[in-house]
């Protein structure tokens, strides 16, 4: 082989090596840092400009002064609220419902409710009701008369008329008289009895009446809270 080409291919082949290097120098100087890879396996870092957890609302301010009782509660009912309104709101709202309600129904919700009689009430119903009742006069001489009258037939059969009257009118009178106590205190006992039991009646007729006025105004005021997003129980 001549001098020239032995001396053109080991150009070529230097120049060759050369170029291999070079690219080689370069790629590996675009890797990164074992140290900056993320070890297999390991949690992601998070990101500065990840999405932030929701902020929960704030209950909104109370719209006016906070009364210092529950007006549900005052009517035997319980009030929750369904919106997230705050304890104060829900006491501003149950209180304008309460006039509210008395507004449109003319109910009171304040009255008291009536109390049952005590038995001093009842016992003193009874005893004027007894006071009271239609009492018999004259039983004592009615039955005088009755029993002479028939003493005399006897006494006349026995021959002796005025004897027979005269133990007649006796016995009719202790008759007489017996029947017109037994007559009056039947009469005390029903008029204390039915005093009594008017008594009773008049307090639950007045219960009735009440209870069917408080029912229309829990209607009212149920209504109301409702409509501002409580449920009502």
């Amino acid at each position: 082989m001549p001098v020239t080409s032995i001396v053109n291919a080991f150009r070529i082949t230097t120049l060759f090596c050369v170029a291999t290097l070079s690219l080689c120098s370069v790629g590996c100087g675009k890797k990164t840092p074992p140290d900056a890879e993320t070890p297999a396996g390991a949690p992601a870092q998070p990101s500065s400009t990840s999405a932030q957890p929701p902020v929960a609302a704030q209950p909104a301010a109370p719209t006016g002064p906070v009364p210092s009782y529950s007006a549900a509660n005052k009517v035997g009912l319980y009030a929750y609220p369904g919106e997230g309104q705050s304890h104060d709101q829900q006491l501003i709202d149950e209180s304008d419902c309460y006039n509210s309600a008395q507004q449109q129904t003319g109910v009171n919700a304040d009255t008291p409710a009536p109390q049952p009689p005590s038995s001093a009430d009842v016992q003193a119903a009874q005893a004027q009701a007894a006071d009271a009742a239609p009492q018999q006069r004259g039983g004592r001489a009615r039955g005088a008369a009755r029993g002479a009258v028939g003493g005399a037939v006897i006494g006349e059969i026995a021959g002796d008329a005025g004897t027979g009257a005269a133990v007649g009118a006796g016995v009719g009178t202790v008759r007489g008289g017996r029947q017109q106590r037994k007559a009056n205190a039947a009469a005390k006992d029903q008029a204390s009895a039915q005093a009594g039991s008017q008594v009773q009646q008049q307090y639950q007729s007045q219960k009735a009446a009440y209870d069917q006025q408080m029912n229309t105004f829990k209607r009212a005021f149920s209504a109301c809270v409702d409509a501002r997003g409580y449920s009502v129980k």
